[in-house]
């Protein structure tokens, strides 16, 4: 996985945010940066290979794939997880299983969509919220940001589960909507 994730020319400093925590999880980094090549995918490592680098100082580990696809290293007690958007790239380091999603700000969303995706106490605060697109596309980072962390995928339908609009995992960042959610942090 190593081939062109360290070559990304980066002439801004990434966005970080540090989370120390008492319990289990005492790490979690959070990296975002404009993306500057066609390549959202390769970005995101790249950020992941910053972060790897800056928390570790060893060099980067192999990358293997769960049966369902979701990324880890080989031999590590760590975890990871990428997302991207059109405009950025955002990964998330941790000593726990974790997932990550992002979508950008101003993406316009279909709104058939929510009654397909979202559970009906879902559905009920979509109605109710002022603006439909950017409550649609909350709920789905945090669908999103949470089946990545089980690795399941969305492999069951996505309107069963059970998230709120004040959730406050969600976080703006880079003009985007960006949610990390750790193993145990679920609301199924």
């Amino acid at each position: 996985m190593g081939r062109g994730y360290n070559s990304i020319d980066r002439r801004e400093k990434p966005n970080y945010t540090e989370e120390k925590e008492r319990g289990r999880c005492l790490l979690l980094k959070i990296a975002g940066a404009k993306i500057r090549t066609n390549d959202g995918h390769i970005e995101a490592y790249a950020l992941l290979h910053t972060l790897w680098r800056e928390e570790t100082g060893r060099p980067f580990p192999l990358i293997a794939r769960t049966e369902r696809g979701k990324p880890y290293f080989v031999d590590e007690k760590l975890y990871f997880s990428i997302s991207h958007t059109k405009r950025n790239a955002f990964c998330a380091l941790s000593d726990v299983p974790i997932g990550i999603d992002a979508e950008e700000m101003d993406r316009v969303v279909n709104p058939s969509l929510a009654e397909k995706i979202l559970s009906p106490g879902e559905y009920a605060q979509y109605l109710a919220a002022n603006d439909k697109n950017k409550a649609l596309l909350t709920f789905w980072v945090l669908k999103e940001a949470s089946a990545k962390c089980t690795g399941e995928g969305l492999r069951v339908y996505p309107n069963q589960t059970s998230f709120s609009l004040d959730d406050p995992r969600v976080k703006e960042m880079n003009g985007c909507l960006v949610v990390v959610i750790k193993e145990n942090d679920n609301a199924f």
